[in-house]
């Protein structure tokens, strides 16, 4: 018995060298982040985000995340500024402190709906006219979350040539169920209309004459053309991949499949000097273009990508593209059916009752006994908070009590974008 005792104190492990180990290993299976951009003005609205310091939890290097983001304003470039310096700012005291990692992930889709509302909301109490779409990414070892407004856009190119587009894009030309939920909520969908009765250009929303659906900042336009993003939440194989982020200078030049094709082999800088060259080279500098590349690497993967040669013979090159075609969409299937890409969350409803969701799981936020508003983050008194649940056609809850809160100002601001009361523009 006592030799049996002795044998498992002698297998026994101090607890500082497991702690040890276990940070060892994670910091071994997490991958390399690299990246580049590159750009071409035109009108000068176009402002990028690349932060490698965030931090989940402030002080702790093995909590550390990297964002990205690309914001294409227009009717000036007040409301991109605004955003690419207080977005982030925003999400994150959106999400409850003190929660692990895995908590901090499914806690990240429902911050960026709470952090572009409040982005928003707060440009458009400084009473500016301008207006962004905001693409914003937050890569987290394997974890990828992208949200976006608008019609820039991310893409996803994984090992084998498999290309998926993470946003969706909310342009009135194309997409059908936004130009419905504008109709819905009390705007005007059709194009500019000159004399003899002719129309022309792109589908637009009036007032305002945006042919966006969703944006933060217009002011002069309704309250229907909306800040609430499409959130798409992925995880990666730890074969990795590479991110693609652009502005619409890039994708109403090249598809999404030629700036994946464009730049493969290449380091992430040369990638993205790559894909805005290809793009002005298809259509010229009509538009402001920009591209961040994000390169997520397995840790095991210490050459860079070899720079494809200058100079290569023309049939040798057009046998090897149909050969490595054919490859890459056996592979394609094969990684689907697979599951190479592992979709964590995707969401796009416009209604702000069904983004915030519920608090029955999560407990409401609090601070020193106040409950908080879910989209400002001011505190509230218990009387002072409304449900956004209370009173919504919309809402799948019978119980209007219910968390997440919000303040009477951002209850406005909700009731304004379902169309239920004009708040702000007024839309005869």
């Amino acid at each position: 018995m006592a030799s049996g005792d002795r044998r498992q104190h002698h297998n026994m492990v101090p607890l500082a060298a497991l702690i040890s180990r276990e940070l060892k290993s994670e910091k071994m299976e997490k991958p390399t982040v690299r990246y580049g951009h590159a750009a071409q003005s035109r009108k000068g609205e176009d402002y990028f985000l690349i932060k490698t310091d965030g931090q989940r939890v402030p002080g702790n290097s093995s909590s550390a995340f990297t964002a990205f983001a690309i914001f294409d304003g227009h009717n000036g470039n007040a409301a991109a500024v605004y955003t690419r310096e207080n977005l982030l700012k925003h999400v994150l005291g959106a999400i409850p402190r003190g929660l692990g990692r895995e908590e901090w992930l499914q806690a990240l889709p429902r911050a960026l709906v709470a952090g572009f509302v409040k982005t928003d909301k707060d440009f458009q109490s400084r009473g500016e006219t301008s207006g962004t779409t905001a693409t914003f990414v937050i890569v987290d070892g394997w974890t990828v979350t992208v949200a976006s407004v608008g019609d820039s856009r991310c893409i996803l190119d994984t090992q084998g040539g498999a290309v998926s587009t993470l946003t969706v894009d909310h342009r009135l030309e194309e997409n059908v169920e936004e130009r419905e939920r504008v109709a819905a909520s009390g705007g005007e969908v059709g194009r500019l209309s000159i004399v003899g009765g002719a129309e022309i250009g792109p589908l637009r929303c009036w007032p305002g004459g945006l042919c966006l659906s969703r944006s933060i900042g217009d002011m002069d336009v309704g309250e229907f053309i909306v800040p609430i993003p499409y959130v798409k939440q992925v995880k990666l194989s730890n074969a990795g991949g590479r991110l693609i982020i652009a502005s619409d200078g890039i994708w109403d030049a090249i598809s999404s499949e030629m700036a994946a094709q464009s730049c493969r082999g290449l380091p992430a800088e040369l990638a993205a000097r790559q894909v805005v060259k290809e793009a002005l080279r298809s259509r010229g500098l009509k538009d402001d273009t920009t591209c961040i590349v994000v390169d997520i690497i397995p840790p095991d993967t210490t050459v860079e990508p070899s720079t494809p040669p200058k100079k290569i013979n023309k049939f040798r090159t057009l046998f090897f593209r149909k050969k490595s075609r054919a490859s890459a969409n056996k592979l394609s299937k094969k990684l689907s059916a697979v599951g190479i890409v592992e979709e964590l969350f995707e969401e796009g409803s416009a209604m702000l009752a069904e983004r915030l969701g519920s608090d029955e799981c999560t407990p409401q936020s609090t601070t020193s006994g106040l409950f908080m508003c879910a989209v400002c983050q001011v505190d509230l008194a218990p009387s002072e908070g409304i449900s956004v649940h209370a009173g919504s056609i919309f809402s799948t809850s019978s119980k209007p009590w219910q968390g997440p809160f919000l303040c009477s100002d951002c209850r406005n601001k909700k009731d304004a974008m379902e169309g239920k009361r004009p708040s702000g523009v007024r839309v005869a």
